[in-house]
Protein backbone atom coordinates (compact mmCIF):
# COMPACT_ATOMS: atom_id res chain seq x y z
CA UNK A 1 0.00 0.00 0.00
CA UNK A 2 2.68 2.39 0.78
CA UNK A 3 4.58 1.85 -2.88
CA UNK A 4 1.39 3.53 -4.27
CA UNK A 5 2.31 6.29 -6.66
CA UNK A 6 0.05 9.31 -6.08
CA UNK A 7 -0.85 11.85 -8.39
CA UNK A 8 0.00 15.29 -8.19
CA UNK A 9 -1.92 17.31 -5.74
CA UNK A 10 -2.61 14.32 -3.74
CA UNK A 11 -1.27 12.95 -0.42
CA UNK A 12 -1.75 10.02 1.80
CA UNK A 13 -3.73 11.03 4.93
CA UNK A 14 -4.39 8.86 8.15
CA UNK A 15 -7.89 7.89 9.10
CA UNK A 16 -7.37 10.90 12.15
CA UNK A 17 -5.42 13.19 10.55
CA UNK A 18 -6.70 16.58 10.97
CA UNK A 19 -6.88 19.12 8.39
CA UNK A 20 -8.51 22.61 7.88
CA UNK A 21 -11.65 22.59 4.97
CA UNK A 22 -15.12 23.71 4.40
CA UNK A 23 -17.62 23.80 1.25
CA UNK A 24 -20.16 26.87 1.52
CA UNK A 25 -21.77 29.51 -1.01
CA UNK A 26 -19.53 32.10 0.52
CA UNK A 27 -16.56 30.57 -0.71
CA UNK A 28 -15.52 31.97 -3.71
CA UNK A 29 -14.41 28.99 -5.17
CA UNK A 30 -17.96 27.66 -4.88
CA UNK A 31 -18.76 24.71 -7.23
CA UNK A 32 -15.97 24.94 -8.99
CA UNK A 33 -15.16 21.25 -8.28
CA UNK A 34 -18.43 21.25 -9.92
CA UNK A 35 -16.79 21.51 -13.57
CA UNK A 36 -13.80 19.80 -15.38
CA UNK A 37 -14.37 16.37 -13.99
CA UNK A 38 -14.92 12.93 -14.76
CA UNK A 39 -17.39 11.39 -12.65
CA UNK A 40 -17.23 7.98 -12.05
CA UNK A 41 -20.25 6.30 -10.62
CA UNK A 42 -20.97 3.39 -8.44
CA UNK A 43 -24.00 1.34 -8.30
CA UNK A 44 -25.03 3.26 -4.80
CA UNK A 45 -24.35 6.55 -6.29
CA UNK A 46 -26.89 5.89 -9.72
CA UNK A 47 -28.84 3.91 -6.71
CA UNK A 48 -29.44 7.25 -4.81
CA UNK A 49 -29.22 9.47 -7.61
CA UNK A 50 -32.49 7.85 -9.50
CA UNK A 51 -34.42 8.10 -6.16
CA UNK A 52 -33.28 11.79 -5.72
CA UNK A 53 -34.49 12.24 -9.30
CA UNK A 54 -37.58 10.52 -8.98
CA UNK A 55 -36.47 8.42 -12.96
CA UNK A 56 -36.67 4.57 -13.55
CA UNK A 57 -33.75 3.73 -13.34
CA UNK A 58 -33.41 2.76 -17.27
CA UNK A 59 -34.64 6.34 -17.81
CA UNK A 60 -31.80 7.82 -15.20
CA UNK A 61 -29.20 6.04 -17.05
CA UNK A 62 -30.34 6.49 -20.65
CA UNK A 63 -30.48 10.52 -19.73
CA UNK A 64 -27.08 10.86 -17.52
CA UNK A 65 -24.80 7.90 -17.64
CA UNK A 66 -22.36 7.59 -20.06
CA UNK A 67 -20.80 3.63 -20.14
CA UNK A 68 -17.62 2.79 -21.35
CA UNK A 69 -15.66 -0.39 -21.51
CA UNK A 70 -11.82 -0.60 -22.81
CA UNK A 71 -10.56 -3.80 -24.15
CA UNK A 72 -9.17 -5.97 -21.87
CA UNK A 73 -11.46 -4.59 -18.97
CA UNK A 74 -12.98 -7.13 -17.09
CA UNK A 75 -16.14 -4.72 -16.13
CA UNK A 76 -17.66 -1.73 -17.33
CA UNK A 77 -17.36 1.74 -15.85
CA UNK A 78 -19.85 4.17 -15.35
CA UNK A 79 -19.90 8.04 -15.88
CA UNK A 80 -22.13 11.34 -14.99
CA UNK A 81 -22.74 13.20 -18.50
CA UNK A 82 -21.37 16.47 -18.23
CA UNK A 83 -23.21 20.05 -20.19
CA UNK A 84 -21.66 20.66 -23.08
CA UNK A 85 -21.06 24.43 -21.47
CA UNK A 86 -17.39 25.06 -22.50
CA UNK A 87 -16.62 23.73 -18.57
CA UNK A 88 -17.69 20.57 -18.87
CA UNK A 89 -20.12 21.16 -16.10
CA UNK A 90 -22.41 18.54 -13.73
CA UNK A 91 -25.37 18.02 -15.47
CA UNK A 92 -27.13 19.31 -12.32
CA UNK A 93 -25.05 21.97 -11.11
CA UNK A 94 -26.49 24.99 -10.26
CA UNK A 95 -25.41 28.55 -9.56
CA UNK A 96 -26.82 27.40 -6.29
CA UNK A 97 -25.16 24.64 -5.95
CA UNK A 98 -26.02 20.65 -6.09
CA UNK A 99 -29.65 20.31 -7.62
CA UNK A 100 -29.69 16.51 -6.54
CA UNK A 101 -27.70 17.17 -2.98
CA UNK A 102 -29.47 14.97 -0.98
CA UNK A 103 -28.86 11.90 -3.18
CA UNK A 104 -25.46 12.93 -4.51
CA UNK A 105 -22.85 10.83 -5.28
CA UNK A 106 -20.03 9.46 -2.86
CA UNK A 107 -16.97 11.02 -5.07
CA UNK A 108 -18.94 14.75 -4.11
CA UNK A 109 -19.30 14.23 -0.28
CA UNK A 110 -15.75 13.00 0.37
CA UNK A 111 -14.26 16.06 -2.12
CA UNK A 112 -11.66 16.86 -1.79
CA UNK A 113 -10.86 13.35 0.49
CA UNK A 114 -10.76 10.12 -1.28
CA UNK A 115 -10.94 6.63 0.12
CA UNK A 116 -9.67 3.37 -1.26
CA UNK A 117 -10.46 0.07 -0.16
CA UNK A 118 -8.18 -3.00 -1.07
CA UNK A 119 -9.87 -6.62 -0.70
CA UNK A 120 -7.27 -8.76 1.19
CA UNK A 121 -6.20 -12.59 0.49
CA UNK A 122 -8.36 -13.04 3.82
CA UNK A 123 -11.50 -11.10 2.21
CA UNK A 124 -11.37 -8.34 4.34
CA UNK A 125 -11.03 -4.94 2.80
CA UNK A 126 -8.27 -2.38 3.81
CA UNK A 127 -8.78 1.30 3.62
CA UNK A 128 -6.98 3.88 3.36
CA UNK A 129 -7.56 8.19 2.64
CA UNK A 130 -5.70 10.53 0.83
CA UNK A 131 -6.10 14.31 0.15
CA UNK A 132 -6.60 16.31 -2.82
CA UNK A 133 -5.62 19.80 -2.87
CA UNK A 134 -6.16 21.30 -6.05
CA UNK A 135 -5.23 24.66 -6.87
CA UNK A 136 -9.05 26.06 -7.38
CA UNK A 137 -10.18 24.94 -4.02
CA UNK A 138 -9.69 27.79 -1.24
CA UNK A 139 -11.85 25.50 1.11
CA UNK A 140 -8.78 24.47 2.81
CA UNK A 141 -8.37 28.58 3.92
CA UNK A 142 -11.04 28.11 6.22
CA UNK A 143 -10.61 27.91 9.97
CA UNK A 144 -13.02 24.45 10.53
CA UNK A 145 -10.70 21.45 11.45
CA UNK A 146 -11.67 18.00 10.26
CA UNK A 147 -10.15 14.82 9.87
CA UNK A 148 -11.26 11.63 7.84
CA UNK A 149 -13.55 10.05 10.19
CA UNK A 150 -15.16 13.22 11.11
CA UNK A 151 -15.32 14.38 7.52
CA UNK A 152 -16.73 10.92 6.30
CA UNK A 153 -19.59 10.95 9.22
CA UNK A 154 -20.58 14.58 8.34
CA UNK A 155 -21.06 13.73 5.03
CA UNK A 156 -22.92 10.78 5.26
CA UNK A 157 -20.73 8.23 3.21
CA UNK A 158 -20.47 5.15 5.52
CA UNK A 159 -24.04 3.24 3.23
CA UNK A 160 -21.82 4.38 -0.08
CA UNK A 161 -18.49 2.73 1.98
CA UNK A 162 -20.64 -0.54 2.31
CA UNK A 163 -22.27 -1.01 -0.83
CA UNK A 164 -19.22 -0.41 -2.50
CA UNK A 165 -16.74 -2.72 -0.71
CA UNK A 166 -19.64 -5.50 -1.32
CA UNK A 167 -19.66 -4.61 -5.39
CA UNK A 168 -15.68 -4.67 -4.91
CA UNK A 169 -16.13 -8.45 -3.96
CA UNK A 170 -17.03 -9.03 -7.61
CA UNK A 171 -14.72 -6.54 -9.11
CA UNK A 172 -11.70 -8.15 -7.23
CA UNK A 173 -12.68 -11.76 -6.94
CA UNK A 174 -9.81 -13.83 -7.54
CA UNK A 175 -10.91 -15.21 -11.18
CA UNK A 176 -11.14 -11.53 -11.96
CA UNK A 177 -7.65 -11.02 -10.67
CA UNK A 178 -6.31 -13.94 -12.71
CA UNK A 179 -7.74 -12.61 -15.75
CA UNK A 180 -11.15 -13.89 -16.01
CA UNK A 181 -12.91 -12.00 -19.15
CA UNK A 182 -17.47 -12.08 -18.92
CA UNK A 183 -19.33 -13.04 -21.93
CA UNK A 184 -21.24 -10.35 -23.05
CA UNK A 185 -24.66 -12.20 -21.76
CA UNK A 186 -23.08 -12.03 -18.33
CA UNK A 187 -22.10 -7.91 -18.97
CA UNK A 188 -25.40 -7.21 -19.87
CA UNK A 189 -26.49 -9.25 -16.68
CA UNK A 190 -23.96 -6.98 -14.43
CA UNK A 191 -25.16 -3.70 -15.94
CA UNK A 192 -28.54 -4.74 -15.23
CA UNK A 193 -28.31 -6.12 -11.90
CA UNK A 194 -25.75 -3.41 -10.71
CA UNK A 195 -26.85 -0.04 -12.02
CA UNK A 196 -30.47 -0.78 -13.45
CA UNK A 197 -32.18 -2.42 -10.25
CA UNK A 198 -35.51 -1.37 -11.45
CA UNK A 199 -35.74 -3.10 -14.82
CA UNK A 200 -33.84 -5.93 -12.52
CA UNK A 201 -36.57 -6.21 -10.41
CA UNK A 202 -39.25 -6.03 -13.04
CA UNK A 203 -37.30 -9.25 -14.86
CA UNK A 204 -36.76 -11.16 -11.43
CA UNK A 205 -40.86 -10.85 -11.10
CA UNK A 206 -41.58 -11.44 -14.79
CA UNK A 207 -39.29 -14.67 -14.20
CA UNK A 208 -36.96 -13.98 -16.97
CA UNK A 209 -33.82 -14.28 -15.11
CA UNK A 210 -31.66 -16.98 -13.78
CA UNK A 211 -31.42 -18.27 -10.33
CA UNK A 212 -34.96 -17.60 -10.11
CA UNK A 213 -35.70 -19.49 -7.17
CA UNK A 214 -32.56 -17.40 -4.96
CA UNK A 215 -35.31 -14.44 -5.90
CA UNK A 216 -38.33 -16.19 -4.56
CA UNK A 217 -37.13 -16.66 -1.31
CA UNK A 218 -35.94 -13.20 -0.73
CA UNK A 219 -38.56 -11.68 -2.63
CA UNK A 220 -39.99 -9.71 0.53
CA UNK A 221 -36.87 -7.87 1.52
CA UNK A 222 -35.89 -7.10 -2.00
CA UNK A 223 -38.86 -4.30 -2.40
CA UNK A 224 -36.31 -1.69 -0.83
CA UNK A 225 -33.54 -0.67 -3.25
CA UNK A 226 -31.05 -0.77 -1.15
CA UNK A 227 -31.70 -4.67 -0.22
CA UNK A 228 -32.19 -5.39 -3.89
CA UNK A 229 -28.76 -4.20 -4.53
CA UNK A 230 -27.67 -6.51 -1.94
CA UNK A 231 -29.48 -9.65 -3.66
CA UNK A 232 -27.79 -7.99 -7.05
CA UNK A 233 -24.30 -8.48 -6.09
CA UNK A 234 -24.93 -11.76 -4.07
CA UNK A 235 -27.16 -13.21 -7.10
CA UNK A 236 -24.14 -12.13 -9.62
CA UNK A 237 -21.74 -13.73 -7.33
CA UNK A 238 -23.20 -16.98 -7.74
CA UNK A 239 -23.91 -16.14 -11.16
CA UNK A 240 -20.43 -15.35 -12.47
CA UNK A 241 -18.17 -17.19 -9.91
CA UNK A 242 -20.01 -20.45 -8.80
CA UNK A 243 -19.54 -22.34 -12.27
Amino acid sequence: MDQVQLPKHVSRIQDDEAFSFSCHPGVDCFTDCCRQLELALTPFDILRLKQETGLHSNTFLDRYVIMEQEAGDAFPRFYLTMVDDGQASCVFVSKEGCTVYPGRPGACRTYPMGRAAIRQDDQSMQEFFVLLKEPHCHGFIEKEIQTAKKYSLEQGVKPYNESNDLVASLLQHEKIRRGMQLTAEETDFFVLALYNLDSFREQLEAGGLPNQEQYLQQREACIDDEQLLLFAVDWLSNLLFQK
